[in-house]
This record gives structure tokens, C-alpha cells and sequence, in this order.
């Protein structure tokens, strides 16, 4: 099945500001809001943390729905919400990511496989607003192994899921 969606913003980090913190205070690693990256298979997104972190990682990239960033800017009441206080890397416009757990896909001619939803910590709390770690469960995105090295690039992509499922 093949979908036409939007990569509206790719985020990099050079460090982690949640990731293994629990219990300290927040990282102050900012995001690089890049137009084009590049994927290497079975590494990640190249200068980003997770990059080699480890072999076979669940979470080699993220995704995000942007409709979740816009639907938090109105639960919250906060319209100037950046995308980038999630922490996912890709956030894309028009596809309904909790359908590519567990499905292979390829998104802007990189395949990917979906492991499974990122979820929400209790961070959340903080760099949103309270109680939106709740409000963020099953729309926390999608963690993803990366199968074929590429780039990914801002813009308009196609999304082409291996199987029936539903993408928007």
C-alpha cells in the first residue's frame, strides 16, 4: 500500500537529554532541524545520539506524527509548541504510524521496520506540560530499525507499507 505524505521536519541531537537521566537533572543538547539526513542500515541517522549506539537497537530512528504536535498545541494551549520538545527524529504529515509496528515500510525510498511505539515518558511533564505523558500514550510515534542506508529528505515522500495496513 502506498501513501503520499510529508516529512516536515528531520532532528538530530548530538547528546541525550532524557535518555538514561532519570532521577537527574535534563540534558540541555539541542535538536539541529536538518532539511536532508542521511540513514546508514543498522546504524541510525548519521550525527545523531543514537548513531552505533548499539548492534540491532529497536530504536536506530523515530517518527512523529505532526497531527500529535498540532493536537498537543491545542490540548495544552500552546500554540508556539515545537515539534523538536518530543525528541523524535522524523516527523511526518499524513500517516498513521501505530499501522507500521511490526510492519517493514519505506518512507522517501529508505526501508525501515517499525518495532514498536516510542513512548512517552515522564519527561513530557516537563518540556510540554503536565499530565501530557498520559495524554501521549499510543500517539508517542514510532521506533524503527533501519534496513537500507539513504537519505531522507524534508518534503513531500512516499510511504509504501509491506502488507495491508492502514496509513492515513
Amino acid at each position: 500500500m502506498k501513501s503520499a505524505v510529508t516529512i516536515r521536519h528531520i532532528f538530530v541531537s548530538s547528546g541525550h537529554n532524557f535518555f538514561g537521566r532519570h532521577g537527574q537533572p535534563a540534558g540541555s543538547f539541542p535538536t539541529a532541524d536538518l532539511r536532508h539526513v542521511a540513514c546508514r542500515a543498522g546504524w541510525g541517522l548519521e550525527g545523531d545520539r543514537f548513531y552505533g549506539y548499539r548492534p540491532d537497537y529497536n530504536g536506530q530512528v523515530t517518527f512523529f506524527e505532526w497531527e500529535v504536535c498540532q493536537a498537543a498545541r491545542t490540548e495544552f494551549e500552546l500554540p508556539a509548541l515545537s515539534p523538536d520538545v518530543f525528541r523524535r527524529n522524523v516527523v511526518v504529515e499524513g500517516a498513521h504510524l501505530n499501522g507500521l509496528i511490526g510492519a517493514r515500510f519505506s518512507l522517501g525510498g529508505v526501508d525501515f521496520e517499525g518495532m514498536g511505539e516510542a513512548k512517552p515518558c515522564h519527561w513530557m511533564n516537563s518540556v510540554v506540560a503536565p499530565g501530557a505523558e498520559e495524554w501521549l500514550r499510543g500517539r508517542g510515534g514510532l521506533r524503527a530499525k533501519i534496513l537500507t542506508d539513504g537519505v531522507l529528505r524534508c518534503g513531500p515522500a512516499e510511504l509504501c507499507a509491506h502488507g495491508l495496513l492502514a496509513l492515513g
